[in-house]
């Protein structure tokens, strides 16, 4: 979560958001960055008014994380490496320091003309593609119509698991919460994951993932539910730490999930491949784990989508 700074406006505060913040010692360029909102409203220009009694919040950037790499690039789709700490798109904390934006930017076109297939987590990493074309956004609709749009998730875990794979076919909705989900939540939907357990580590276990449906933290939701929930996913009971037995403290500062592989089965197969970060390794190498085990993971076989030809 982003810090935030937060104001409810009194009589002499200023008219104007603007003002507001100039009298707060914010720096105006905020709104550009889109880190600025009245209620849940982001504020696009300074001279929106302010009024008794709102509630200003403006959203604190965060520190650089890992860089982005590049995947693929055609006329109509564009493929990156997404790093665990960076929002897919704009989020509270702005647009510029988004995937979204600093893919744009560097291709020369609007964010709005990237549209992302699938949104990674703010701490998941891997492979997010990017539709550039109407043609390329069509395509991938298409592909994921017929089950011909398959991705691979690496995720380590902590539980034991009931079977070594299968399929987790919870519906899952709206917690609570608002930012967070549930099985069998408010207007749940179906919802499709296969598992394969690839390896255990004494209370820990690396995960094969397949969302066969995209529903909002899916992936983390069915584990949760399946008693396996991802080591530093703390929203959904993941642990930030672990103790070892030999008294060191392996801190999780990241959900341990990463979508290491999407294949677009068309005419001429595209295969998309992310690296397993560092982090992940060095964690499953702390918490005693076979190293072998990641590439046993991507290699896994699960059935083909009943769909595909």
């Amino acid at each position: 979560m982003s810090d935030e700074l937060r104001w409810v406006v009194a009589h002499d505060d200023g008219a104007t958001v603007g003002e507001v913040l100039a009298r707060a010692g914010v720096d105006a360029q905020a709104i550009a960055e889109g880190r600025v909102f009245v209620g849940r409203s982001r504020i696009e220009h300074s001279d929106h008014p302010a009024r008794v009694g709102d509630r200003i919040v403006v959203s604190v950037l965060r520190a650089p994380g890992d860089a982005w790499h590049w995947i693929h690039r055609d006329a109509d789709l564009v493929v990156v490496d997404k790093p665990a700490g960076m929002p897919t798109i704009a989020d509270a904390s702005g647009r510029a320091h988004s995937l979204q934006a600093q893919v744009a930017k560097s291709i020369g076109v609007a964010p709005d003309t990237l549209h992302p297939t699938s949104r990674l987590d703010l701490d998941v990493s891997g492979v997010v593609t990017f539709a550039v074309t109407k043609r390329g956004r069509e395509s991938l609709v298409r592909l994921r119509e017929e089950g011909r749009y398959d991705r691979r998730y690496l995720a380590i875990a902590i539980g034991s698991a009931s079977e070594l794979s299968g399929k987790w076919t919870h519906k899952i909705g709206r917690a609570p919460d608002p930012k967070l989900r549930m099985v069998d939540g408010k207007d749940a939907t179906d919802a499709e994951t296969r598992f394969a357990v690839i390896a255990q580590a004494g209370r820990f276990v690396l995960l094969a993932l397949e969302p066969v449906t995209g529903r909002t933290h899916q992936l983390r939701v069915h584990a949760m539910h399946a008693r396996l929930p991802l080591i530093g996913d703390r929203a959904y009971g993941g642990p930030a730490r672990e103790t070892m037995s030999d008294g060191r403290v392996v801190r999780f500062d990241r959900i341990a999930l990463h979508a290491a592989r999407v294949v677009l089965h068309s005419d001429d197969p595209l295969i998309l491949s992310a690296p397993v970060p560092a982090r992940l390794r060095v964690w499953w190498d702390a918490l005693r784990g076979d190293p072998s085990a990641w590439d046993q993971a991507l290699a896994h076989a699960f059935a083909p989508f009943s769909s595909h030809p």
